[in-house]
């Protein structure tokens, strides 16, 4: 059963998973020659690969991107923050959430690539969910210096270099009991070491588990 009930949005939400899954493969493969020939580093993307994936709709799958919206009707979430926006497929799910538990909610999410925004402007557009939505473009280290009012959810599905500053930023607005997502943290776990040293130091207040999807995915609470 589709946790959307609008069949449109469920129609745009197939379609851009459909894109984002048949360029993962290409995707793998040019990373995974890279590696080969030693250019690649977990400290952060050079010029090379931020080029190349300047245009990549790197969507959370669907199952993670579901467990988010149900999260987040649980939680009866008004503010959200997405670290990560890209073409806004995430930020699609997240946003019919904040729709469903009524109130005014908003998703503040971020994007540095302003290509991929104007893209994700668009769908938000499609989808009839602008109006839940404020997007920031550029630097997250600047975008989100400013959050008004207490958080209850926040996912985060970035560039691993980045993790620590949106963690750092977010930590304060934090109420008790919001959770943060974060992707991909069995699959380059090392690469989320700064992260994960702020999530287990008890100065922070924060608890974690990791799920077993795909790749991993932490989950944390704020105690």
């Amino acid at each position: 059963m589709s946790v959307f009930s609008d069949p449109k949005l469920q129609a745009l939400i197939d379609r851009l998973q459909a894109q984002s899954q048949a360029q993962e493969a290409e995707t793998g493969a040019w990373f995974s020659e890279r590696g080969k020939r030693g250019e690649l580093s977990w400290d952060g993307f050079d010029e090379k690969s931020h080029r190349y994936m300047a245009d990549k709709l790197v969507a959370l799958e669907p199952d993670k991107a579901e467990f988010c919206h149900l999260l987040c009707r649980s939680l009866r979430a008004k503010r959200i923050v997405e670290v990560g926006t890209s073409h806004g497929v995430s930020t699609l799910y997240l946003a019919d959430a904040v729709r469903a538990n009524g109130g005014g909610g908003v998703v503040i999410a971020t994007e540095y690539e302003p290509a991929k925004a104007a893209i994700a402007r668009a769908h938000f557009a499609q989808a009839g969910l602008t109006d839940f939505i404020d997007l920031r473009e550029g630097d997250l280290r600047e975008t989100l210096k400013v959050i008004e009012g207490p958080v209850d959810f926040v996912l985060m599905d970035i560039w691993t270099e980045m993790a620590r500053p949106a963690i750092e930023l977010m930590g304060p607005h934090l109420r008790p009991g919001a959770v943060i997502v974060a992707d991909n943290t069995t699959r380059v776990r090392h690469a989320y070491a700064k992260f994960l040293a702020y999530v287990d130091d008890p100065a922070n207040g924060l608890r974690a588990m990791t799920l077993p999807f795909e790749g991993g995915l932490e989950f944390i609470v704020k105690t």
